[in-house]
């Protein structure tokens, strides 16, 4: 990649689409070194959901390292577009606002920016709720108190708390950002070899704690139809250390009977039982219990023998599109923080140490901790059961000071994930619809406020799936992107021009490049049109993949004869 950094040559200060925000870092000022770049990554990396990765696909039935591989070669996979995507904010020094004027237009741009940062107005309401949380956990660990089960004022209080926190670096600026995550990156990785440490001790086997990622996998009940009036249901209770099951009984509950509160013994060999159907429309559940401890309620799984390896794969690729989802939408705002890195040595080096590492860290600290906890907690008798979120590992300790400590953890990381995540992006999105009039730290303050409109505590679990199918129409956009500034522009862009109303990223003064929009809306269609079109569900297993390949080959087919024709 061409190490070149380009700087304004031209005063264009009075141009309305131009502010100090906005305009490209001079080149004393891109201070961010390999370590920076990669500390930021930890940052941003370390956050529930990604503690939570491998757990989705376990329940499926992968194995942990299936599960680990799929999400190593995702993050490595979309490190790549980052990297691309990353080289115009190195050699210009401007956002991904500004940047996108080229291929969008100095009006269209504000479609996917300001999409872009609703996408993460959303997840920063969802992530201050969950770090005021954090506090209100300290606040009753060190009160003694009783936790509320519903909506409470301490609750409300924390949030605020939290999310004034939030505004406090937000006001301070990216140099400020820049501290947190450098400073935040060592006591993450520390927290998560006290994690494996803990694991590790507590079972007195690193083996012996991975052994049990098996009883993860499997589902708590199974109904097998071998054919021939042979059926079988299937047990699979947690066992422990020496492979004796906790639970000693279990009760199967049928919605085309009322006879639902017979519990049966549980063996110590095989559950393997004879089973007859009397509705084959019929739903069944299943729960355990021992002399102490009762499970929650689980649904049977019904099975059969017909998957292959084309569903095996299939289900890989899934799976690989959903990981790579996972931070989609930062791939397309990367210039956001680039702009401020000291060569493209840098931010190369910097995103491929800091991105794959961490997630794969993460993950594996996730399944290696949640694994120990199947066998060091009585009260774990079925797979559904096992504390996979942290926040319920930690409400199983009686140690003051361990529910202290750990979310002092909880706070820097969802502190990190949330600044350089969720708020630097929409900042820039709200400045750009209005230069003159909203500065940085004035669209950070409107994302703080948005937060706090969506009501992330009414809408934590819907507002998820919402956010989710919204970032996956934004694969397009990269698409676009990344296509305008490698295969059109040869990287070669008129830096000036994107300041100027009346310039060549105005395609005929209407600020709109057509062919961007033509080609992110098609695009973005057969991503997530698969949602209520059953024939194109295929196109929507994979959305990532499907909308960005199908927008690079449009947008090209649409632009290729542009850049020779305004050359």
């Amino acid at each position: 990649m061409n190490e070149e950094i380009v700087e304004l040559q031209e005063d264009i200060t009075a141009s309305p689409l131009y502010s100090e925000d906005l305009a490209p870092v001079p080149k004393d000022k891109r201070t961010w070194s390999v370590w920076n770049l990669a500390t930021l990554w930890v940052g941003m990396a370390v956050c529930i959901p990604t503690y939570l990765l491998a757990s989705y696909m376990m329940k499926t039935g992968l194995s942990w390292l299936e599960a680990l591989i799929i999400i190593g070669v995702a993050n490595l996979i979309i490190t790549i577009p980052m990297v691309l995507n990353g080289h115009a904010g190195v050699k210009y020094g401007v956002p991904f606002p500004v940047i996108g004027r080229s291929s969008f237009g100095t009006k269209g741009i504000n479609i996917p920016s300001v999409i872009r940062g609703i996408v993460a107005c959303g997840w920063f309401g969802v992530n201050t709720w969950l770090g005021g949380l954090a506090i209100y956990s300290i606040f009753i660990a060190v009160t003694g108190g009783e936790a509320s089960s519903v909506l409470s004022f301490g609750q409300f209080v924390c949030f605020g708390i939290f999310w004034l926190l939030n505004m406090f670096f937000i006001w301070k600026g990216t140099e400020r950002i820049k501290w947190l995550e450098e400073y935040s990156a060592p006591i993450l990785i520390l927290m998560g070899l006290l994690l494996i440490g803990w694991g590790w001790n507590q079972a007195g086997s690193f083996g012996l704690v991975i052994d049990q990622s098996a009883q993860l996998e499997r589902p708590v009940a199974e109904i097998w139809d071998y054919g021939n009036d042979t059926i079988i249901l299937n047990i699979n209770p947690i066992t422990d250390k020496d492979g004796i099951p906790k639970a000693k009984e279990y009760r199967l509950i049928s919605s085309d009977t009322t006879d639902n509160n017979i519990w049966r013994k549980i063996n110590k060999g095989s559950n393997a039982i004879p089973f007859l159907v009397a509705d084959v429309n019929a739903t069944y559940q299943i729960q355990l219990r021992n002399d102490i401890h009762t499970s929650s309620i689980a649904e049977v799984k019904i099975s059969n023998r017909e998957s292959g390896v084309g569903s095996k794969i299939w289900s890989y690729l899934i799976w690989l599109t959903a990981m790579v989802g996972f931070w989609a939408t930062m791939s397309l705002s990367i210039a956001d923080i680039t702009r401020y890195s000291s060569s493209q040595s840098a931010q190369v080096k910097g995103q491929f140490i800091g991105l794959p590492g961490t997630m794969m860290l993460y993950s594996f600290v996730g399944i290696f901790v949640t694994c120990a906890a199947v066998i060091n907690f009585d009260d774990v008798l079925i797979a559904n059961d096992a504390p996979w979120d942290p926040i319920s590992l930690l409400a199983k300790f009686d140690s003051v000071w361990v529910v202290i400590i750990s979310q002092i953890f909880m706070i820097i990381a969802t502190l990190s994930t949330n600044i350089a995540a969720n708020v630097i992006a929409p900042a820039n999105a709200f400045s750009n619809l209005f230069p003159k009039q909203i500065s940085f730290r004035t669209g950070g303050i409107i994302t703080g406020v948005i937060g706090i409109i969506i009501c992330p505590w009414l809408l934590l679990n819907e507002i998820q799936g919402l956010l989710i199918d919204i970032s996956a129409i934004l694969g397009p956009v990269l698409a676009i992107l990344v296509c305008d500034y490698f295969i059109i522009q040869k990287k070669e862009i008129q830096l000036a021009d994107l300041y100027k109303e009346k310039g060549i990223y105005s395609f005929g003064e209407s600020g709109i490049n057509k062919a961007a929009l033509i080609s992110l809306i098609v695009g973005a269609f057969f991503a997530i049109g698969g949602k209520w079109i059953p024939a194109m569900a295929s196109l929507y297993s994979v959305s990532w993949f499907s909308g960005f390949i199908i927008t690079f080959i449009m947008y090209y087919a649409l632009m290729k004869n542009r850049h020779d024709s305004t050359n």
